[in-house]
Formats: structure tokens, sequence, C-alpha cells
């Protein structure tokens, strides 16, 4: 998750220097409740141990504004389009969630 955070940092500087206004909290979806948990809560988990720097820094970013983790269940992570096989149905389900058309069908 922090790789994602440093992506949405990059691209906020990107948006800067471009001068383009970008909105803050950006949204940070993630299907993981734990991760999400262990981000919130400053408690010391013993299994996170080799993670210790990325929690600090993500709760960091947390706490500034920078960014909100929003729960989106497995399902629905559009994400999902363009890194996985997908069944037809979530397939489908995931192309008309992000606006997509097929060009090649017969109208």
């Amino acid at each position: 998750m922090a790789h994602g955070i440093c992506e949405i940092i990059w691209i906020k500087r990107l948006l800067e220097e471009l001068k383009v206004q970008s909105e803050f909290p950006a949204q940070l979806y993630c299907d993981n409740k734990a991760t999400i948990s262990i981000a919130h809560n400053p408690v010391h988990h013993d299994r996170t141990k080799h993670v210790e720097v990325d929690r600090h820094f993500i709760k960091e970013k947390l706490e500034t504004g920078v960014i909100n983790i929003v729960y989106v269940p497995t399902g629905q992570q559009a994400a999902d389009i363009l890194t996985k096989g997908l069944p037809r149905q979530n397939f489908e389900f995931l192309t008309d969630k992000l606006g997509l058309i097929n060009i090649y069908s017969q109208a």
C-alpha cells in the first residue's frame, strides 16, 4: 500500500507542476480490512514488524489529510480489470463500472 501512496503523492506533485488543481485527500481504495486497520491503528502489531516504516509513513499521510483509505470489496476493485484475468461476469461488471464500451459490438 505504501507504493500506492507514493504514486499518489508523485501524481499530485506532477499535477502541481502542470498547474492543474488536485483535490485532497486522495482516495486510496483497498480490499483488505486488516491493512486498513493497521494503517489507522497506532498500536504496535507483532506481525507487522517488517513493515514498520511503511506503517508510520501511511499513518502520517492519513493524519495530515493527504490520503483517505476506503474499503472496497474485492469483487468491485476496478483495478483488477487491468491486472487479472477475470471471469466474464466480473469483467463485464467492471467494464460497465468504468464506463467502457465495446467498439466492436453491433449497434
